[in-house]
Order: structure tokens, then C-alpha cells, then sequence
């Protein structure tokens, strides 16, 4: 099939997206993988989706489906074992469930379902599709024609390749010891690991303990989130109508710029959750002035 823009979910004030309204899309060509994709949001500051391979399922790129995007990019593994490789430079990266892979941008990517199971991702991307980072920014790259899956200048000096040259793979694996973690400084009952802090994109994933919130935080970018287990409730006092929202596992949840929020689990056991902010945190994460409500 050819190829076809991602539909755009855009919402305009604090949205609940109920994982049954999620938008469905299937992207790629049969010959390069075919990728189901579920488009939480797409705004123009911030894209959140999860995104299928089945076992043995794939994604490479053709001259139509370039995937080298200007954006930077966090896929957290949600189910299965997924592998990422940079096409390029042979660099290849393995993540399993719970697990993360940050790149920026201007980086050629390949997908594997590596497992037995389903994979399942969920992909932060910013600047935004619609800011023309994604199709019209990937076709005007050079298309490679050589794929490579292993980076060849480390075979007989590995593991003792020298830590600068390491230091600059395009693909940051990230699990729990990679992180920058805080404390809710306010209520001390939540705790959020930092994937990654740029000036286009945060994205974290922050754990309410039981019967616990978080303190009361504004962004100056759109935030767009994903519940992976709990019930999670959102009070969002300066929102018109309702303010307060219950969310379950695979639900997601658009809060624009500006909107004061606060997060509780009011339920048992823990409530956890992956968040975005595009663009990026300046000054200090959740501290950007409030934006003055229309009356």
C-alpha cells in the first residue's frame, strides 16, 4: 500500500482517551513490515501511540516508508521482546518488557518482534508529525541501501572498546538503573524515573503508592500519558466541566499546556504511568508558570 499520513488525534482541552476510542491505524508495506498502530494523540507539540509487531513481525523501510524522522523518540516496551537497530551503522539495541530505547533525531531505525509473544510499544515522538517531521522530513534524507545489523569495527576488541567511542551509539538503551529518578518533593508518596530530558521531549514513567497523589504540577508543553497498572485518578481544577477523571490500565489522558493537574491513586496496590511533555522541560520539571484561565 502506499504511503498515507498517521491520522492526528488532537483534543483542545483535558481529555480522558479510553483505550477502546483510541484511534486504530496500520501503517508500512508488506514487504517492509506492516505495524498496527493505536494513536492515543497528536497534537502540535507532542505524538503519543503504541504500536504492534506480531511474532515474527518487523518494520524496515522502503523509498515510500523512510523511517529516519526529526524528532527525538522514546519506545517503551510494553509486552514482548523488541529489537532496534540502526540500519546505518549497525548498531543494535534489545529491550524487553518494561525496558526503554531513546534516540534523536535524524537516526534510521528498524523494528524486530525478537520473542514469541506480541510486542507492544509505546512510542513518545517530538516535534510532532505534524510539524512535518515524520514523511516530507524522511523523504528528503538519502535512502540507504544497505541495511547493516551489527556494528563489525568491535569484533575482537569487545568488551574492551574504548568508553568515549561507546558513548556515542545513536540508541540509549534504558532500564530502571539507567533513569534519573526523583521524589514527589510535596506528598513524598509518588516517584518518577526519567527516560529523557531534552529540549523537544520529557518523558517519565511515575509510580503513586496506595492511597497516595502526587503534589499539584503545570507544564509550559502539552503532556500526554499511558497507565500501565492501577487505577489512576486526575484532578484537573482549571478545566471546564468535569475535573476529576478515573483511568485504567491502556487508558491515556491529553492535558494541554498550561493546566494545573494532579495525579491519586485512590485505589489498591500501585498506580503507574508513562508520561510525555513537548516540548521539553526548561528550568526545572513541573514548575512552569500556570497559564491564566479564560473566565
Amino acid at each position: 500500500m502506499g504511503y498515507k499520513p498517521s491520522p492526528r488525534p488532537v483534543f483542545d482541552k483535558p481529555t480522558h482517551i479510553p483505550y477502546a476510542a483510541v484511534t486504530r491505524h496500520l501503517w508500512g508495506e508488506e514487504d517492509a513490515g506492516l505495524v498496527d498502530d493505536w494513536i492515543y494523540a497528536s497534537t502540535d507539540k507532542i505524538h503519543q501511540l503504541v504500536f504492534g509487531l506480531q511474532p515474527g513481525g518487523f518494520f524496515k523501510h522502503t523509498d515510500a516508508f523512510r523511517t529516519i524522522f526529526g524528532a527525538d523518540e522514546v519506545l517503551y516496551v510494553l509486552t514482548g521482546t523488541f529489537g532496534l537497530a540502526n540500519p546505518q551503522t549497525g548498531e543494535m539495541q534489545v529491550a524487553k518488557a518494561g525496558e526503554a530505547l531513546f534516540f534523536r533525531k535524524d537516526t534510521w531505525h528498524h523494528g524486530f518482534n525478537l520473542g514469541d509473544e506480541p510486542v507492544r510499544v509505546l512510542e513518545y515522538f517530538s516535534p510532532p508529525p505534524s510539524q512535518g517531521t515524520s514523511g516530507p522530513y524522511a523523504r528528503t534524507k538519502e535512502l540507504i541501501s544497505e541495511n547493516r545489523y551489527l556494528q563489525d569495527k568491535w569484533i575482537g576488541r569487545f568488551p574492551m572498546e574504548d568508553a568515549a567511542e561507546r558513548a556515542g551509539r545513536t540508541i540509549h538503551p534504558m532500564g530502571d538503573t539507567d533513569l534519573l529518578w526523583s521524589l514527589d518533593r510535596e506528598t513524598q508518596g509518588a516517584y518518577t524515573g526519567f527516560y529523557c530530558a531534552t529540549e523537544h521531549l520529557t518523558v517519565g514513567r511515575t509510580s503513586i503508592l496506595t492511597g497516595k497523589r502526587t503534589g499539584m504540577e503545570t507544564h509550559a508543553g502539552d503532556e500526554s500519558i499511558y497507565v500501565l497498572s492501577g487505577s489512576l485518578n486526575i484532578h484537573v481544577p482549571d478545566a471546564e466541566g468535569q475535573v476529576w477523571f478515573e483511568l485504567n490500565a491502556r487508558d491515556g489522558f491529553y492535558i494541554p499546556a498550561g493546566y494545573r493537574h494532579q495525579y491519586y491513586n485512590m485505589g489498591q496496590g500501585k498506580a503507574e504511568f508513562v508520561f510525555g511533555v513537548a516540548p521539553g522541560e526548561q528550568g526545572g520539571f513541573g514548575t512552569a508558570p500556570v497559564r491564566q484561565m479564560p473566565e
